[in-house]
């Protein structure tokens, strides 16, 4: 398998429907929200909340040209909801979205290398004393409360939209949320959404004072197998560029597909 063109379309395809159904169970569960999506020129818009990570898009120029009037759809989405766009877009997009980008101000904020691994034999389970299992849904409560404690350690600045998230992944179909626990502790956590044959990893995050014990690395692989033994035929994560989540990945035999870029532009001044 190359990192290509056709492989994007497949990881921003599987990530832009993990998102989607993400937004579908929080308009289910606490409509007051509003969250809803849609889709333009094949890409997925996203709302959540106004401050929410999942309220941005996937899949912009993955599926053909993009013109000035869909960009205005997809501002207008989420200006109307006094949300700031951000397009989460992959260097393989069509040539027709940088001008476009350029010329409507958008700042570049954050980039993510996407990673592959095709499925073949599964991982060696953890060592070290470490458990990794399923979380059952009478813990959703406990894995919320254990991610965010882990996330907002990092991100102090998410904790207004944090818990929200992290308490509506027991819901979203498709999705498997994982302990890992030492001593018969949670100290770690980590869920896995398959998607088209694609097992999506997400949500890696372990609690300050059971850092470099290898948690992550028993998480991934407990995920794999998982996800092998479900049926996928590829796995794929994101990760800060050079960051240690990217360095336990490689070591897993995952390998860089292409860096992406997210781009935001505020709400407009009245």
């Amino acid at each position: 398998m190359f990192a290509d063109y056709a492989l994007s379309q497949r990881l921003e395809r599987a990530e832009a429907g993990a998102n989607a159904a993400f937004v579908e169970t929080r308009a289910r569960l606490a409509p007051e929200t509003g969250a809803t999506w849609i889709e333009v020129a094949g890409t997925y818009a996203m709302f959540d909340a106004p401050d929410s990570p999942v309220t941005q898009t996937f899949g912009l120029g993955m599926f053909g040209e993009v013109t000035g009037h869909d960009l205005d759809l997809l501002e207008q989405f989420f200006f109307e909801r006094n949300a700031a766009v951000h397009h989460e877009i992959s260097p393989l997009a069509h040539t027709s979205v940088w001008p476009l980008i350029s010329s409507r101000g958008y700042a570049p904020v954050e980039f993510t290398s996407l990673l592959f691994l095709e499925l073949a034999a599964p991982p060696p389970p953890p060592s070290q004393g470490l458990q990794v299992r399923v979380a059952m849904p009478a813990e959703s409560a406990l894995w919320a409360k254990t991610a965010a404690a882990a996330w907002l350690s990092d991100h102090p600045e998410m904790a207004g939209a944090l818990m929200p998230v992290m308490e509506n992944v027991f819901h979203v179909e498709g999705v498997t949320a994982f302990f890992a626990e030492k001593d018969g502790v949670p100290i770690a956590t980590a869920a896995l959404n398959i998607r088209h044959g694609v097992g999506l990893l997400a949500g890696g995050s372990t609690v300050p004072e059971a850092r470099k014990l290898g948690v992550q690395r028993a998480l991934l692989a407990a995920r794999l197998r998982y996800a092998s033994a479900a049926g996928c035929d590829l796995a794929a994560m994101g990760a800060l560029p050079g960051s240690a989540s990217q360095r336990n990945a490689e070591r897993s035999g995952f390998r860089i597909a292409y860096t992406r870029t997210k781009w935001r532009r505020e709400v407009p001044a009245v």
